[in-house]
């Protein structure tokens, strides 16, 4: 079986259905490469993407968000997708399945609640005869273990939140092995889409870094002294989240960034950093954190300080969260780009088209929308 190189599906927002993820997929296909690993465009195909899922719930659309996620551009696709007949995967109802669902990371963090939630909601709502549920709690070798176990125990299609974008070899060769289509959700992994894996379903990190920046060059009028909370390393999330922000501000002459240091994507070491680098470098007025719990946080050093967040130093971070977009609201925080955590609908409605033989791209990316204080207080209770 040949190769196939990821193509973004760009997921349109329409009125207020950002968050929602109440989404029209566009039809794209899979082109044929040696690479696997970076977005290539393709032509359409009347075939080569999941059906639109119903949304789990709502948000209001942001002032000043991006209309849809950047298109793919490139090389004419001279392939279909991903099929059950490429894959070797048997044709099944899910009704009747068994399907494995593995989490990364402790579910402690509103992210990961509202992850998981949405998951387990639409498997409920689709009657899935049993959904298996893990939780690796950040560790790589139990996410390891938790996907082989959940193999052993039938499981006959896997959602899989990936820790890292590398070191699931050996759960994906098990799933491949046994030909269980794998749907990667929020992180990719650095592996073969339609060979290791189905599909990955997830956002557009790089682009999300720009506008983070763009907020942060708006809330500041371009002239700042910036420290970056950074994500946990090893995946690639923090990767194109620091990479969007760091070329985008090269527009700013007047950004500076004076830090940058990993608070793990956690709230207490987010604070822990930020107290940190407010003594090193008192001059800091800015701060860009790559999660919502790293902001959440740094607000805490930062009012520790004697400071202001909000005011004497901006914050401007990414996610969503209801605490942060009531930070928006109550002048804590400057702005917050989404990342839409309710994969739980297209998900599955990606395994049901599978399943029913429909060719499936390499990457479903979707469109997240914006809060900043024109919107915040309209959209803080329908954020997650």
């Amino acid at each position: 079986m040949s190769a196939l190189l990821p193509t973004s599906v760009a997921i349109r927002r329409a009125g207020i259905g950002v968050a929602s993820l109440a989404l029209a997929l566009s039809a794209t296909a899979c082109a044929k490469s040696d690479s696997s690993s970076s977005d290539s465009p393709a032509a359409a195909s009347s075939d080569g993407a999941a059906a639109a899922a119903p949304a789990a719930s709502s948000a209001p659309a942001a002032s000043d968000a991006a209309s849809s996620a950047p298109a793919a551009s490139g090389d004419a696709a001279s392939d279909a997708g991903c099929t059950l007949q490429s894959t070797g995967a048997t044709k099944i109802d899910l009704k009747d399945a068994v399907v494995g669902f593995s989490q990364s990371e402790p579910e402690t963090a509103a992210f990961r609640i509202a992850e998981t939630k949405s998951i387990q909601d639409e498997a409920k709502k689709l009657g899935v005869k049993k959904l298996l549920h893990t939780d690796a709690n950040s560790q790589l070798s139990k996410q390891i273990s938790d996907i082989q176990q959940m193999i052993t125990q039938g499981a006959q299609a896997l959602i899989v939140a990936p820790l890292n974008s590398d070191g699931l070899e050996p759960a994906l060769k098990a799933a491949a092995a046994k030909h269980i289509p794998v749907v990667t959700i929020d992180r990719k992994v650095n592996a073969t889409p339609c060979t290791d894996y189905l599909t990955f379903i997830g956002s557009n990190f790089v682009d999300q870094g720009k506008r983070a920046a763009d907020a942060l060059i708006k809330a500041t009028g371009g002239k700042a002294n910036v420290a970056v909370l950074l994500g946990s390393s090893g995946n690639n999330v923090t990767t194109d989240r620091t990479s969007g922000f760091v070329d985008q501000v090269k527009s700013a002459p007047g950004i500076k960034i004076v830090a940058q240091q990993t608070g793990e994507f956690a709230r207490d070491k987010g604070q822990a950093v930020m107290e940190t680098l407010l003594q090193a470098h008192p001059d800091i007025n800015a701060v860009y954190a790559e999660n919502d719990e790293m902001g959440l946080g740094a607000i805490v050093a930062i009012k520790a300080a004697g400071k202001t967040p909000g005011k004497d130093v901006k914050v401007v971070s990414i996610d969503g969260t209801k605490n942060a977009v009531q930070a928006i609201v109550d002048g804590k925080y400057n702005a917050v780009i989404e990342s839409n955590p309710r994969f739980g609908p297209l998900a599955f409605s990606t395994l049901t088209d599978f399943f029913a033989g429909k060719a499936i791209p390499a990457n479903v990316i979707i469109s997240d929308g914006q809060y900043d204080a024109d919107n915040a207080k309209a959209g803080v209770s329908k954020a997650f």
